[in-house]
């Protein structure tokens, strides 16, 4: 028996144990009962939309979850996260790329680099505020070759004894932030290389901590490839003692977006109960080095916990969490709000405010242009999918030329 006939029957048991019409239940889910009841005939697949809300509404642990992803991705769910691994390719890439190895690109031309090392080095980094400030209203592409040459002659700077350990790790700082864009431009492999290049780079600097963020941000390549299995082992093994508490933070919230992909309540709440705790505990007050992860969400677990409701099923919950922390983002950081407005209108819009949801997509949808997203892409789609069982509405038809002509670049 195949996986979407598993799903239904399951489906039909659970919502009859609830004592539960297929009209009340229909009503409960906002979807369409005829659509219910073929996919519990199995005549009809689950959408993981679907599935998570019946999971959360049914109380299913993530079993009606893992039905549906079952059957979305079948043997490729057991494949290893470390095959083939680009992260040990990294630097080899890069080579073939003609970019050129940074760290001894760095130990070039020393004749260059001890002239006023200090001074360039304050000025880069002003230069890397400016630049990840910039990244909020400017295409990845258009950001990226600036990038790899300031990384490049940041390292380049190293060549100066009095300022190596300093130069090589705002170095790494620019490669981190150069992986975040090639990741957003689209290209994930190119992202997994810059971010090994800032491993390599930090250690040389004496700090070895960034290699376990590195963990992170690989932890949200298979995020975004919806494997919760990597997502979460990638995770926990950046959430060592002794590594900086803001790691092991952020590392906790990547954990918690992994469990609530598979419906898991319990592990989801519980490491943002740990990342709350670890991130309240950071003092980045007196740092002179860059702040690692997100500087435009003032709460990132409150925000991270209104992300996971959504996959948890819980929409309505999610909605109202992301309603307030999405005031509080600077009006500028147009990236950031994309990325979790968009996250929000899809929860509104599985709540049954289409209304709403469509008032908010139709504000970022104008945003896009001036900043595409390979990672904002993956919610346009859902919440293009989510719109469309509600044709008839005056909202989404008003919504839909804006929608069509995103949702067509973004398979360019």
């Amino acid at each position: 028996m195949n996986t979407s006939r598993r799903f239904g029957p399951e489906l039909r048991r659970l919502r009859l144990d609830a004592r539960l019409s297929l009209t009340e239940f229909s009503v409960a889910l906002n979807y369409d009962k005829g659509h219910l009841s073929k996919v519990e005939r199995g005549e009809r697949s689950a959408s993981p939309e679907l599935a998570r809300r019946c999971d959360a509404f049914l109380g299913a642990n993530g079993e009606l979850q893992r039905l549906a992803v079952r059957a979305d991705t079948g043997s490729a769910a057991g494949e290893s996260t470390n095959s083939p691994s680009l992260w040990s390719v990294g630097r080899r890439t890069l080579l073939a790329a003609g970019t050129g190895s940074l760290i001894d690109l760095g130990l070039r031309h020393s004749s260059e680099a001890s002239l006023a090392a200090g001074p360039l080095l304050h000025s880069f980094r002003a230069q890397f505020d400016q630049l990840r400030k910039l990244g909020q209203s400017t295409a990845p592409k258009v950001l990226l070759p600036l990038l790899e040459t300031q990384t490049r002659m940041v390292a380049g700077l190293a060549a100066e004894a009095a300022t190596r350990a300093r130069a090589l790790l705002l170095a790494s700082r620019f490669a981190v932030f150069t992986g975040w864009m090639a990741q957003e431009s689209g290209d994930s492999r190119t992202a997994l290389v810059w971010t090994g290049e800032a491993v390599e780079l930090a250690r040389a600097g004496g700090d070895s901590s960034l290699g376990s963020y590195a963990l992170v941000r690989r932890a949200l390549v298979t995020l975004y490839d919806g494997d919760a299995t990597g997502t979460v082992a990638l995770a926990r093994r950046a959430q060592k003692d002794g590594l900086p508490p803001r790691i092991r933070g952020l590392a906790a919230q990547r954990e918690a977006q992994g469990h609530a992909l598979v419906g898991d309540e319990s592990g989801c709440l519980g490491s943002l109960d740990k990342a709350r705790n670890l991130l309240s505990r950071e003092d980045t007050a007196n740092s002179t080095e860059p702040m690692i992860g997100t500087t435009h969400v003032t709460d990132p677990a409150a925000m991270t916990t209104g992300w996971c409701l959504y996959d948890l099923g819980r929409p309505r919950a999610a909605a109202e969490v992301l309603d307030r922390e999405c005031h509080r983002l600077p009006p500028h950081a147009l990236r950031t709000r994309a990325r979790y407005g968009f996250r929000r209108a899809l929860a509104h819009a599985a709540s049954g405010e289409i209304e709403h949801a469509c008032s908010i997509a139709g504000e970022l949808l104008g945003m896009m242009p001036a900043v595409p997203s390979a990672t904002v892409n993956s919610d346009i789609r859902r919440l293009a999918r989510e719109l469309a069982r509600f044709r008839s509405s005056k909202a989404v038809c008003d919504l839909q030329p804006a929608l069509a002509r995103v949702t067509a670049r973004t398979h360019d």
